[in-house]
């Protein structure tokens, strides 16, 4: 059975492997935990308009996102939901987790009345842009970022 929940520090370890490469599963044990992300998670966590969920199948965590909710004067001054660090173990793909954990993401947004969901990929992930227009997103924006 699958199961998104929002992540507990004890999660830390196996979300920053997720995090680490996209192309292989990396051992949570190899990760080091340094204090920037101790306090990057206590910032997550202790913040209602953040959050960061995992996915767990059979007792492992095998998917997760990062979530933020931004108020906003466009829109009739919804909300709107900021989505990203989307990760499915490497090992897991193409067996419809994803679009499982997606779909949860956008019922939670849903469910705070935001009025639009987004999120920015790297243009060099074209599988992921394919999966995301097949959740009916829409390549409306170009994203810009600026290194600082």
């Amino acid at each position: 059975m699958v199961l998104v929940r929002p992540a507990t520090r004890d999660d830390l370890p196996v979300v920053l492997a997720l995090l680490a490469d996209e192309e292989k599963v990396v051992d949570p044990a190899s990760v080091v935990v340094t204090d920037a992300y101790e306090r990057a998670f206590a910032a997550i966590d202790e913040d209602p308009r953040n959050e960061m969920l995992v996915m767990i199948d059979g007792g492992t965590v095998v998917g997760c996102l990062q979530a933020t909710y931004i108020p906003g004067l466009g829109k009739g001054g919804v909300e709107r939901a900021l989505i990203e660090a989307v990760r499915i173990r490497a090992d897991r793909r193409g067996g419809g987790l994803g679009r499982t954990l997606m779909d949860c993401a956008i019922a939670r947004a849903r469910a705070r009345g935001c009025g639009l969901v987004q999120l920015m990929s790297n243009k060099r992930r074209e599988d992921a842009h394919r999966f995301y227009v097949s959740l009916g997103f829409a390549r409306s924006h170009e994203g810009f970022k600026l290194a600082l």
